[in-house]
């Protein structure tokens, strides 16, 4: 929870986490180190240097640096881990929805459960898919198109195998789908990353939720021109949120395109970790204004009504949860404990 200098809470959802292992015990081949090599660049070129890891840390942190650089240090009262799976670089898989939830068994209330499902699967996989969906908590997926598999680096949503897995999704109840489209990651490619073929999925199932994460970056425009007419695309903030330190006027250029053409009813914050912290970048966030001349050409401003549901009311609405009742039942769990005793001593 964020406190406001005036006391106010704030209700933290962050949409984008992930619990991973890049051990060099679990990398499959030299793509596996070079995976981690590209996140640990983009973690020392964006965090200020007090944020830094050691790689080796980087590579496997605990259980207990999660749960402090979220929940103790970091403001946040619930995370969704955005599962990401690359079993082709890594043995055990890279942060898997069975890794995750392992936390999500532990503190329920604290954790959203992401899936996902490869059309590459294909009919054999639609099976394999209930049974994700019946056997863990699933509320909603990770797509990631550039994955590599088999020989294949990469998909488009419109893919008629895909067609039946979001068909799927319609009858198990699985509104909200998590899509990579932003910054490549070595060694994928950064064309199966492209956001239009977002637009035709959006079109054809408008009854679901299509959060593109890292909203297309550096290529926001393209984005922007799909999401404005799409109103069920969501614009994910992880990455964009990283620059807000180190790039402040860059960081209030894709805010203010964001709030001009998505508005800020459709815009979800992720800090990524733990390529970044929260805590610094929700303080940043939090005494961030807009440049004037930027507010007056793009007629925008980033409101603290605006900073609340972009913080995390957006994504309670979208994942049905009630903020009120939430905030009762956290602050009675083991996390909740460690909080309250924190205050109080």
């Amino acid at each position: 929870m964020y406190r406001t200098a005036d006391g106010q809470e704030i209700f933290v959802i962050d949409g984008h986490i992930h619990f991973w292992d890049a051990s060099p015990e679990n990398w499959r081949n030299r793509y596996g180190e070079g995976w981690i090599r590209c996140f640990y660049d983009y973690h020392t070129t964006l965090s200020p240097p007090e944020y830094v890891w050691p790689f080796e840390k980087y590579c496997k942190y605990t259980e207990e640096d999660l749960i402090n650089d979220l929940f103790i240090e970091g403001y946040v009262d619930i995370g969704i881990f955005n599962s990401t799976y690359l079993t082709e670089f890594f043995k055990k898989g890279f942060n898997t929805h069975i890794q995750n939830n392992v936390l999500k068994q532990k503190y329920p209330d604290r954790f959203i459960l992401c899936g996902t499902f490869d059309p590459r699967w294909g009919e054999a996989g639609l099976e394999e898919f209930r049974r994700m969906v019946a056997e863990y908590p699933i509320r909603g997926l990770k797509l990631y198109t550039a994955e590599w598999r088999n020989g294949s680096r990469g998909w488009k949503l419109p893919d008629p195998m895909a067609y039946r897995y979001f068909e799927l999704c319609r009858e198990l109840g699985i509104k909200n789908i998590h899509v990579h489209k932003g910054p490549t990651i070595y060694p994928l490619n950064k064309d199966a990353f492209d956001v239009h073929d977002v637009d035709q999925a959006a079109t054809d199932f408008p009854d679901l939720n299509f959060i593109v994460e890292h909203v297309r970056l550096p290529r926001l425009e393209d984005f922007c021109w799909i999401a404005t007419q799409d109103k069920n695309i969501y614009a994910g903030l992880a990455v964009a949120s990283a620059f807000i330190r180190r790039r402040p006027r860059y960081f209030g250029e894709v805010m203010a395109n964001l709030l001009g053409w998505v508005g800020p009813d459709r815009i979800l914050f992720g800090s990524d970790y733990a390529i970044w912290s929260p805590k610094w970048i929700i303080d940043d966030f939090m005494a961030y204004e807009l440049p004037p001349d930027i507010k007056q050409e793009y007629g925008v401003d980033l409101t603290p009504q605006a900073k609340r549901k972009i913080l995390g009311e957006n994504a309670a609405r979208l994942y049905g949860i009630d903020i009120e009742a939430q905030k009762a039942k956290l602050a009675q769990d083991p996390i909740g404990h460690r909080l309250a005793a924190r205050q109080a001593a």
